[in-house]
Order: C-alpha cells, then structure tokens, then sequence
C-alpha cells in the first residue's frame, strides 16, 4: 500500500476551516454593493435636501425683494406670510395628529406668554425689519449684513453662558466684522436707512436664535417639532408686528388702492396671490431647514448656508446688476473665512466630544419628530449651536 501523507492539505472543492482569528472573512459582494447604493442614495438625498433648502432660502429673498417694488408695505406683508404660516402648521399638525392618533402639545398660557412670547417678539422683529430693508438696500448689501448676525449669537451666547470665550472666538468676531466694514465701505450702492434696518434685524437675530436655542433645550414644553414651534410663535409674531404696522403703515394701506380702496378685483387678486405665494415660500423655507438638520446635521447646514451666501450675491450681480467692488469680494471673502472658522472649530468641538450627532427624527418617525429629549440634551449642545450659528446667516 502506498504512504499516507500527513500533512493536512484541504480537498478539492472543499472549504477549509476558519482558523481562530487567524484570517479575516472579506466581506461578500452583495454586502458591498448594498453598502455603495446606500452610501450614493444618502448622498443624493442630501444633495436634494440642500437644493430644496437653496430654492427656498434664495428664492424668498430675490422673491421679496422683487415684490417689494411695487408693493411699499413690507410689514403687512410680513404679517400675511405670518398668517400664512401658522394656516399651513395648523394643518400640518391636523395631518399628524390623524395619522399618528397622537395628540399635538398645547401650551398653557403662562408657558406660552413667559417662555415662548419673548422669542416670538425677537423673531417678529427680525424678519420684519429684514423685510423692510428690501425697500432700501440691494440683495447683496443684505446679504452681507445679515451675516454679521453671527456676531451677536455669538455675544448673545456668551452673555447667557452658552458659548465659552475664546482666543478662536475673538478671530471670528475680528474676521467678520472686518469683512462687513470692507464690503460696506465706499460702496456706490450703499444706503443709511436700509443698512441701519438690516443691521438692527441682525442684532435682533441674534438674540433669536439664542432665546430659540433655549426655547427648544427645555423639552418640557414639547415644541422640538418644527410644526409645533412654528404653529405657537406665529399668532404672537403677527401681534408683536401689528403696532409697527400700525403706525408706519396702517394710514397708508388703508388709503391704498391695492388693497382696501381697490377699483380693479383682478389687480387685488394679484396682489394678494403675490403675497399668498410668499408666504408659501416662507413656510417652505423653516420646514426645509429643519428637514436638511434632521436628515444630515446642522454641521451640514452650516456648510450649506456658507455656499448658499455666495450663490446669492453671485445672482443678485448677474440678475439685478448689484455692484461688487473688489473691495467689496474681499471684505465678502473675509466675512465668509470668520464663518468658516466657527463652523470648523464647533465641528472639532463636536468630534472630540465623541463625534457630531445628527439630530434624527424628522423624517424618520411618522410624526416627524425632532428628538431633544433631556437625556440627549448635553450631547446634542454643539450640534444646536451649529444649526444656531447657521441660521444667523439667513
């Protein structure tokens, strides 16, 4: 009989044993090909969800610039899109609550005069006078202004103690303000009026976001949805604005024949369809913003408002033939570097405290659900502060 080989070779067509540890399984083809459509199918998503933040966002500012022209209210504009806002969150909560048989939070009125009442009168402030600047300044003067309001978050937070003061901090404020005196200075286009409103509602902006920042930590109070929040601020916003209305605007539309002394029905309904649809996109606006956040993360908004700012100036040179001096493209870039800056050291903040988080939720539960529960709180911080910071630049 011939000899029996010892050694342990595998047999054809067999398998060999895995050795303990000794070898690595690879990963079968179909894994990997589930892992690269569901790595291009979020990207997609994500590029989309900032498209449709950039349509809305961009939209609404050349949108109420354009109608601004010839339509000299812009408070009461701001009013009808507030009304409408809190038409469509109404309705959305409706939606909701009969599709998740779950019923939506209502404040009571000591919550919701102490707590929310502040932060309605700061944002009915903001958006009002940014509104009324559209009367005086280009988009980009606008534009530029309204970035500043990342000063004042950051004043504002660390005058409520939510942001410790830094050298890195001092950079930003020194970068920013440096580029907003450049991209002011000696410009052709420049008006007092308009720049004074604009950089008012930037300041008011920032206390906003601050008071909107610790609106949203208590969660308590249950307005983590963005419906929810939208549906309680805006009946306090239209009342805050009324007396401003009132007395710079209310003898002059009454007496108007585009709205109560009209002679033309069709030129009425046109006006108020203008108006209607801008309310729509103000709507569109808030909710795209809180989807792309909950979708990615507000580092990913942050970085999308950065581009979206040069998107806007590049169109309002092309299409309404704003004049940017060289100058003016430098204090623009340098503006735009403080920015940078924040968002890269929050993002290094957020990474050596275990790594930025996603706020999830909208999006991903039937009722779209913003998930900033107590116990998430102080993980959740940097990445508020982020989507805060960026929203400073709308």
């Amino acid at each position: 009989m011939g000899r029996v080989s010892t050694s342990h070779q595998p047999l054809r067509g067999v398998p060999a044993p895995a050795d303990s540890g000794a070898r690595v399984l690879q990963p079968p083809r179909m894994g990997r090909w589930a892992l690269d459509v569901a790595f291009v199918w979020k990207a997609v998503l994500t590029l989309g969800l900032v498209l449709l933040y950039y349509c809305f966002s961009i939209g609404i500012t050349f949108y109420n610039k354009w109608l601004t022209k010839s339509f000299h209210f812009p408070l009461f504009m701001t009013m009808l899109h507030l009304a409408v806002i809190f038409l469509f969150s109404a309705l959305s909560r409706a939606l909701v609550q009969c599709s998740s048989h779950r019923a939506r939070v209502v404040l009571s009125w000591a919550d919701y005069l102490r707590r929310v009442a502040p932060t309605a009168l700061a944002t009915a402030l903001d958006v009002g006078l940014s509104n009324w600047s559209f009367l005086y300044v280009t988009v980009s003067l606008y534009t530029m202004t309204k970035s500043s309001a990342v000063l004042f978050i950051l004043i504002f937070s660390l005058i409520f103690k939510l942001e410790e003061l830094r050298a890195a901090l001092v950079l930003v404020v020194l970068l920013i303000a440096g580029g907003l005196f450049m991209f002011t200075y000696k410009s052709t286009q420049f008006n007092v009026e308009g720049f004074a409103l604009v950089l008012g509602a930037s300041f008011i902006g920032g206390i906003r976001w601050t008071l909107t920042q610790m609106l949203l930590q208590k969660a308590e109070l249950g307005l983590q949805n963005p419906i929810d929040t939208m549906f309680h601020l805006q009946p306090l916003m239209f009342l805050g604005l009324f007396p401003l209305f009132a007395v710079f605007e209310g003898l002059h539309l009454s007496t108007s024949e585009k709205i109560f002394r009209f002679q033309d029905t069709g030129l009425l309904l046109r006006v108020l369809g203008s108006l209607f649809l801008g309310g729509i996109l103000a709507f569109g606006l808030g909710f795209s913003e809180f989807l792309l956040v909950s979708r990615t993360s507000s580092l990913t908004l942050s970085i999308a408002g950065i581009f979206k700012e040069v998107c806007t100036l590049l169109l309002a040179a092309h299409l309404l033939g704003d004049q940017i001096s060289l100058l003016n493209w430098l204090g623009f870039v340098l503006c735009l570097s403080g920015i940078s800056l924040h968002v890269a050291l929050k993002a290094l903040h957020s990474r050596g405290d275990g790594g930025p988080k996603a706020l999830k939720g909208l999006g991903s539960s039937p009722d779209l659900e913003l998930l900033l529960r107590s116990s998430q709180r102080e993980e959740g911080d940097n990445e508020e502060e982020e989507y805060f910071v960026a929203q400073g630049q709308q």
